[in-house]
């Protein structure tokens, strides 16, 4: 862990903070963001599904399971893809010049990419990867959050997102590449809201609704910042999440 992710995970005293029943968890200060572009009909995702699931897990990472619809012509359509999320992952290779997307690949931070499945390439970006921001969350009552990032002018303008995802799911694939299995997935993406800006001589501070954000078929959400490239997607510059 670098010294500056260590200076901002001490400031904000890393934890899991637990409220009382019926309320939510926040954790604050995870170091890096990884992504994940999967797809049920590839038949190379399942290990990279594993992987992130195991990533999840960390208290220094928010994993979250973007499910793309391009492999739905092999003969499975993917219970939970977006083309928002197929979308996404063309903003990144785009914004790196790159002409071509795959999966499964893992995205940290904004910043660089990996095949999801590989495991050692994996850490060695996490290991690598810097957060710049802290952003912290706190209960507001039963029914909001609010989100707070301080100013910093060294850094641009970024859009603050909300991303719901659902904690796991179990499915039975019927068709294409993985027909027969039944695969187990995490952290799986469930929508993608822009909800604000920070500003580099302001800051931020949003207040969330709960329920409005999550919706029936969320269990928690991320919070990220993350700068642009005009219409493409930057660095994430922090995140924090909380979870219902």
């Amino acid at each position: 862990m670098n010294a500056l992710s260590l200076r901002f995970r001490l400031a904000l005293a890393l934890c899991l903070a637990a409220l009382p029943a019926g309320a939510i968890e926040i954790r604050s200060g995870a170091d890096t963001v990884v992504e994940l572009f999967t797809s049920q009909g590839c038949s190379r995702c399942p290990d990279a599904d594993r992987l992130l699931a195991r990533l999840g897990e960390r208290e220094d990472i928010i994993a979250l399971a973007y499910h793309i619809d391009y492999w739905d012509y092999i003969g499975w359509e993917d219970t939970f893809a977006l083309p928002a999320n197929t979308a996404l992952q063309k903003g990144y290779a785009q914004s790196w010049g790159k002409n071509r997307i795959y999966t499964p690949q893992m995205v940290i931070n904004g910043q660089s990419a990996v095949v999801g499945s590989d495991a050692i390439e994996a850490e060695r970006a996490i290991e690598q990867a810097i957060s710049l921001l802290p952003v912290s969350l706190r209960a507001n009552g039963p029914d909001s959050v609010i989100f707070s990032a301080p100013p910093d002018e060294s850094l641009a303008s970024a859009i603050v997102w909300v991303v719901p995802y659902r904690a796991r799911a179990e499915v039975t694939i019927e068709r294409g590449e993985n027909s027969g299995q039944v695969l187990s997935y995490t952290h799986i993406v469930t929508s993608r809201q822009a909800i604000g800006m920070w500003s580099p001589q302001e800051g931020a501070e949003i207040t969330i609704p709960l329920e409005e954000v999550l919706g029936p078929n969320s269990d928690g959400a991320a919070v990220i910042v993350q700068e642009k490239d005009d219409a493409l997607p930057g660095r994430i510059l922090g995140a924090s999440v909380f979870i219902r």
